[in-house]
């Protein structure tokens, strides 16, 4: 997605030295945001030497893009599983909201975070982040096209744009919420978004 393609293929020590520092650079960024970001803080929290640190991430940029694609694959790989019901994507939602909740909507490192520092500024993170989006947008239509094929939503549907839906009203949801301290606009967003569905299931 944004790191070079030709990264050779690294031991399993190795990963896991390169996935610790990913993981403390993600906290990092969720407790500081990326302008608060340096390498020396993620090596000190990675609990690494700067030669370790630089032989993974030549950059503070590269180190980034590992960020967002590791949040990206979290975004996707969801602990609920497929979202192809209208009773797993409520679970979906309602998992948002107790998430925001727990941290007092204070954002942390999500795509929708990161998107809002980086992508006026950084084109090569904003492209990250908008293969990120599309998929999640991605997982969410599978799951509403495995609805459509069991005959739970009309054939009429328009997947693409209920996906974009439920997508649009979880990032802006959580930009209010982070904003105004309150779960409240989240929730609203969310509700919405799966009212929408819910006009397009077969049975009422």
């Amino acid at each position: 997605m944004i790191e070079p393609a030709t990264r050779p293929r690294l031991t399993r020590k190795g990963q896991a030295t390169r996935d610790r520092i990913v993981a403390a650079a993600a906290d990092l960024i969720a407790a500081h945001g990326v302008a608060g970001l340096s390498l020396d803080q993620v090596r000190r929290s990675a609990a690494v030497s700067g030669s370790q640190l630089y032989h993974y991430f030549d950059s503070k940029q590269s180190l980034i893009g590992a960020v967002i694609t590791r949040q990206a694959t979290a975004a996707t790989e969801t602990e609920l599983g497929a979202l192809d019901s209208l009773e797993a994507l409520r679970a979906w939602a309602d998992a948002a909201v107790e998430h925001q909740a727990r941290n007092g909507g204070r954002g942390g490192c999500t795509l929708g975070s990161l998107a809002g520092e980086l992508s006026a500024s950084d084109e090569t993170s904003r492209a990250g982040l908008a293969d990120g989006f599309l998929r999640w947008q991605g997982v969410l239509r599978d799951g509403l096209g495995a609805m459509r094929e069991r005959g739970e939503l009309r054939a009429d549907a328009d997947l693409d744009a209920l996906a974009l839906t439920l997508l649009a009203a979880l990032a802006g949801g959580n930009v209010l919420s982070q904003t105004m301290r309150d779960t409240a606009p989240l929730r609203a967003a969310l509700d919405a978004a799966l009212a929408r569905v819910c006009s397009c299931l077969t049975t009422p």
